[in-house]
């Protein structure tokens, strides 16, 4: 006799069991534990088992462990002729009372599943926030929204300081071009970006970028309006450097009193209005301005900041949600 015909004994073997077709017929469909089976099937753990070594060394089970359990599924990948095999018992068995039978108890499992879960976060609800934040930290969520940037596109990253922004944007983009004016602050960019082989650093000034027409798809402005004489000159910078329909991305501080950042930070502007921000994108071009404040950072001890979002273009239609009277508190710059 042929080895393909021996093999074939060999699964026959293994579905010559009521019991262990059962099993299959339930692991078609569903990842479950011992004990889940054990319910489904209305069998001790011990028999349960046993069925489901012997599946197991024949290849019809597979397992794998979450935490201290351990999930056992019928593996998706057989050759054609065990294929054909499991249809033929499956339509003999799966017909059966009693398989008809655990499919309806299957169905209690899993409903108490879904019960066990939707009590976890009822009880959780009030402290969800918390415990999230201890699992996960409290900006995962954040770090993943670069995600949603075309990876096609070049983003310049302009004021780039010790490159925090371009790590986060290097993971999702083809190319990041990170701009600083001051040596120091491209040195520690330089020992922080030293593994992503997408980012290249720049020594200029905003206010007259050292990039070509059109380089950008996308670019960022984070916390670096306060230090320049004439802001109104970087963004205009950035229009010429964003190819149309390019988008730039700013976030700043808000109007503040705190007139200590001039000397303890090198602010020249203590902060930026609604409307100064929305002029000076629409002067320089720009379509679709939003202009939004961020939720505070209650750790935080800065004065609240914004987030500007506009459309390199010619047309001069702005969005603004107004920052008069927002009561929000940010990190203080990292520059």
């Amino acid at each position: 006799m042929s080895e393909p015909a021996l093999a074939i004994l060999d699964h026959l073997s293994a579905l010559a069991d009521v019991t262990r077709d059962r099993l299959l017929l339930l692991l078609e469909t569903q990842e479950l534990t011992v004990s889940e089976l054990c319910a489904v099937l209305q069998l001790p753990q011990s028999t349960v088992s046993r069925h489901l070594k012997s599946l197991s060394e024949a290849g019809w089970v597979a397992s794998r462990a979450e935490g201290t359990s351990r999930l056992y599924s019928m593996p998706r990948a057989r050759d054609a002729a065990v294929q054909r095999l499991w249809l033929v018992v499956r339509e003999q068995v799966g017909g059966t009372r009693v398989a008809v039978q655990d499919q309806q108890r299957l169905q209690g499992v899993l409903a108490d599943r879904r019960t066990k879960s939707q009590e976890f976060f009822a009880s959780a609800a009030g402290q969800w926030d918390r415990l999230r934040d201890d699992l996960f930290g409290s900006t995962f969520h954040l770090h993943a929204m670069p995600g949603l940037l075309d990876p096609h596109w070049v983003v310049g990253d302009l004021g780039a300081g010790t490159g925090a922004v371009s790590a986060a944007l290097a993971l999702f983009v083809s190319r990041v071009v990170a701009v600083d004016g001051s040596e120091a602050m491209l040195q520690a960019a330089r020992r922080r970006l030293q593994a992503f082989g997408n980012v290249e650093l720049r020594r200029g000034d905003l206010e007259a970028l050292p990039l070509e027409d059109e380089e950008l798809d996308a670019a960022v402005l984070t916390l670096v309006l306060p230090y320049l004489a004439q802001p109104e000159r970087a963004i205009a910078e950035a229009a010429r450097v964003l190819k149309p329909g390019g988008r730039l991305l700013i976030v700043d501080v808000m109007p503040h009193d705190r007139e200590q950042y001039r000397h303890q930070l090198g602010h020249v502007w203590l902060g930026f209005s609604d409307a100064q921000i929305t002029g000076w994108l629409v002067q320089a071009g720009f379509r679709d301005a939003r202009v939004r404040p961020l939720p505070a950072d209650p750790r935080a001890k800065g004065p609240g900041l914004f987030v500007a979002a506009a459309t390199a273009g010619q047309t001069t239609n702005a969005r603004v949600e107004p920052l008069v009277g927002a009561t929000h508190a940010s990190p203080l710059p990292n520059h």
